[in-house]
């Protein structure tokens, strides 16, 4: 007579504080999105107990996402695949702006990728926003279609598609679109390097 072998726990707590991290939330702030304890949170996290699928699903619910990327993105054989479909959306801060952030947040992780669109004439930014990275990091764009101005520090570089920049992404900056059609470009954001 065989048995069956009671399933593994969920071994989510290093993935779950990445992503409540990436999102700038505090335990607090997930529990009220998700319909979970501040405290059991911070069990989860730490890897003290191990969610009840429900419970699993309510916290991938506060990080907008479902349950199966969530334990999809916790597999630890270092191949980790994004599909279109469970691209986040980026939280554009000006008109004409959207993006989607094409890595996963992985714990340890010190890059992020993302695909931008910018419509005629809009930008990412303006000239008196603050830098958003943190000191120390760099970021490369390629300009994937149409033309883009990058404005560091106060300074314009013009691009075109398939031109790439690199820069340090802790001075003020922003992306425009000088053009009559639609721009696109992807970056990489390397946080806290130093420089050298």
């Amino acid at each position: 007579m065989s048995t069956i072998a009671p399933p593994e726990p969920l071994r989510i707590g290093p993935r779950v504080r990445a992503l409540r991290e990436a999102m700038d939330l505090s335990l607090r702030d997930l529990g009220d999105r998700a319909g979970v304890s501040a405290p059991m949170l911070s069990q989860v996290e730490r890897g003290e107990t191990s969610p009840t699928l429900a419970v699993a699903a309510r916290i991938a619910g506060g990080l907008e996402l479902s349950l199966s990327q969530l334990l999809r993105l916790d597999e630890a054989d270092g191949v980790t695949v994004v599909r279109r479909a469970e691209r986040r959306p980026g939280g554009a801060r000006a008109r004409g702006h959207s993006y989607e952030v094409l890595t996963p947040p992985l714990p340890g992780q010190r890059a992020e990728v993302s695909h931008h669109v910018l419509a005629p004439g809009a930008a990412t930014g303006g000239p008196d926003d603050p830098p958003i990275h943190e000191p120390g990091s760099r970021e490369t764009a390629v300009v994937t279609a149409g033309r883009v101005t990058l404005v560091c520090d106060g300074i314009a570089h013009d691009l075109e598609d398939g031109d790439a920049v690199t820069f340090d992404a802790d001075l003020p900056h922003h992306f425009e679109n000088p053009g009559d059609r639609e721009a696109s470009f992807t970056a990489v954001v390397s946080a806290g390097l130093r420089r050298s």
